[in-house]
C-alpha cells in the first residue's frame, strides 16, 4: 500500500508539472507539424489529469494486480465530473443563452454606460453570483460564452485577457458561497458541519458578494478602452420561441435540482438531447466535445486526488485556524478545493473557527490554477481559443488571479 501511495503522489506531481507545461507542449505542435496531432493532444489542459489517471491505474495493476486497480477506480465517486459535463452542455444551448443574453442586454441598455461595458460587468459580477442558484459550473459556462466575443478576442492584449480570466475564475469560486449547495468545496462539508444556506449567506455570502462586485468593477474599468461593440452573430438565425426556451430552462433547473443523482440527471440529459434534435432549427451545435474533455479532466483529478489523502490530511489536521486559511489557499492551487475541504470534514472535533478558515481559504484560492476549482476547466475549455496558441498558460493565469485573490482574502479575513 505504501508503494502505491508513493506512486500516486509521484504521478500527481508529474500531472501538475504537465499542467504548467501544457502551453509549451502546444507550441511544439507548430514547430513539429509531423507530430502536431500528438502535441495538440498532450497540450490540452483538459486531457492532463485524465491521461495521468490512466497511467496510475495501469501502474497500480502492474504493482498490485489488475483486480485491485479496478476496485480502486470503481471506488471513486464520479458524480461531479458527470454533472459538470451535463450542466455545461445544457447551459450552453442556444435557447438558454438567448434568454440570458436578452435579459442582460435589456438591463445593459437601461444603464448610463456603453452596452459592451455593462455586459462585461454583468459577466464578471452578476453571472458568477448567480452560481449560488444555478451552481458554479453553469455560471462559469454562461459567463465564459458571454465574455468570449467581448474580452477574449485576438486584438485584446494578452495580459488583459489573463487578468480578466483570473477575475472570472476567482469570482465564480467565491460567488457560489451564498448558498450551501452550489459551490463544490462547500457542498463537501455542508451536511457534516450542518451548514445551511442561511449560515452561508451570513458568514460567507455578503463577504463574497462585496469581493465579486469590487473585482468586477476594477477589471471592467481596466478593460474599458479596449472594449468595442459586438454584433450578435445569433441575430440572423431563426428566433427561439418562448416555449422552446422555457423547456431548456426547465431542463437546466431539473439538472441542478438532481445534481447529486447521476441516474436522474443523465436520464434528463438523454431527454434533452432528444428535444434538441426535435427542434434542431432553433439550436446551435452543442458543446459535447468541450464538456467531455472537462468531464475527463475532473474524473482524472478524482482518481489521482484520491491517492493524496495520506499526506494532505495530516497537514490540514495539524494547523491553527489562521495558518489553516493560508495553507488551504496555497494547497488549493495544486489540488481541487473540494477535495481539500472533504479532507477537513473527516477531522473529528475540528473547531468552528477552523471550519470557516478551511473553507474560506479553499474558495478564495479557487482561481489560482485550472485545477483549483471544478468549474475552472469548463471556463478554460470555452475560452482557450481566445489566447495565443489556443492555450492558457499556468503562469499567466496565476499572475492574473493574484490581485482578485488578494481581494477575496481580505474580504474573508477582515
Amino acid at each position: 500500500m505504501h508503494t502505491v501511495q508513493l506512486l500516486g503522489a509521484i504521478l500527481f506531481g508529474l500531472a501538475l508539472l504537465h499542467t504548467f507545461a501544457a502551453k509549451s507542449i502546444e507550441q511544439l505542435a507548430h514547430r513539429h507539424p509531423r507530430h502536431a496531432g500528438l502535441f495538440h493532444l498532450l497540450g490540452e489542459v483538459e486531457v492532463v489529469f485524465g491521461f495521468w489517471a490512466i497511467v496510475l491505474i495501469i501502474s497500480m495493476a502492474i504493482v498490485g494486480g489488475g483486480e485491485s486497480a479496478i476496485t480502486y477506480a470503481e471506488s471513486r465517486q464520479y458524480t461531479e465530473p458527470l454533472f459538470v459535463f451535463t450542466v455545461m452542455v445544457v447551459a450552453a444551448s442556444r435557447p438558454v443563452l438567448a434568454v440570458v443574453q436578452g435579459l442582460l442586454g435589456g438591463l445593459a441598455r437601461l444603464l448610463p454606460l456603453r452596452t459592451e461595458l455593462a455586459l462585461v460587468w454583468f459577466g464578471m459580477a452578476l453571472v458568477p453570483l448567480s452560481g449560488s442558484l444555478i451552481t458554479e459550473p453553469a455560471a462559469m459556462t454562461l459567463a465564459a460564452l458571454m465574455l468570449a466575443p467581448l474580452v477574449f478576442r485576438d486584438d485584446m492584449p494578452e495580459r488583459l485577457k489573463y487578468a480578466a480570466l483570473g477575475v472570472l475564475f476567482v469570482n465564480v469560486s467565491i460567488g457560489g458561497t451564498l448558498t450551501a449547495y452550489a459551490a463544490p468545496p462547500v457542498l463537501m462539508v455542508a451536511t457534516t458541519w450542518q451548514w445551511d444556506s442561511a449560515f452561508m449567506a451570513q458568514h460567507f455570502g455578503w463577504r463574497a458578494a462585496l469581493a465579486v462586485l469590487f473585482n468586477a468593477t476594477v477589471i471592467t474599468a481596466v478593460l474599458a478602452r479596449h472594449l468595442r461593440p459586438h454584433t450578435n452573430s445569433d441575430s440572423e438565425s431563426a428566433p427561439v420561441p418562448l416555449l422552446v426556451s422555457a423547456v431548456h430552462l426547465a431542463f437546466l433547473a431539473l439538472v441542478v435540482v438532481f445534481s447529486h443523482h447521476p441516474v436522474l440527471f443523465l436520464g434528463l440529459f438523454m431527454l434533452f438531447l432528444g428535444f434538441t434534435i426535435a427542434y434542431q432549427r432553433y439550436q446551435q451545435p452543442l458543446i459535447i466535445k468541450e464538456g467531455l474533455l472537462v468531464g475527463f479532466f475532473l474524473a482524472g483529478l478524482v482518481v489521482l486526488g484520491g491517492m493524496q489523502q495520506w499526506w494532505l490530511q495530516p497537514i490540514v489536521e495539524s494547523l491553527a485556524p489562521t495558518a489553516l486559511f493560508f495553507s488551504a489557499l496555497g494547497l488549493t492551487a495544486i489540488t481541487d478545493n473540494a477535495a481539500l475541504t472533504y479532507l477537513g470534514s473527516l477531522i473529528q472535533g475540528i473547531s468552528a473557527q477552523s471550519q470557516y478558515m478551511l473553507v474560506a481559504g479553499a474558495v478564495a484560492g479557487g482561481g489560482l490554477t485550472v485545477i483549483a476549482n471544478a468549474p475552472n476547466p469548463a471556463g478554460a475549455a470555452l475560452l482557450r481559443h481566445g489566447f495565443r496558441d489556443a492555450s492558457i498558460g499556468a503562469i499567466g493565469l496565476l499572475l492574473g488571479a493574484l490581485a482578485p485573490t488578494a481581494v477575496a482574502v481580505l474580504a474573508f479575513l477582515l
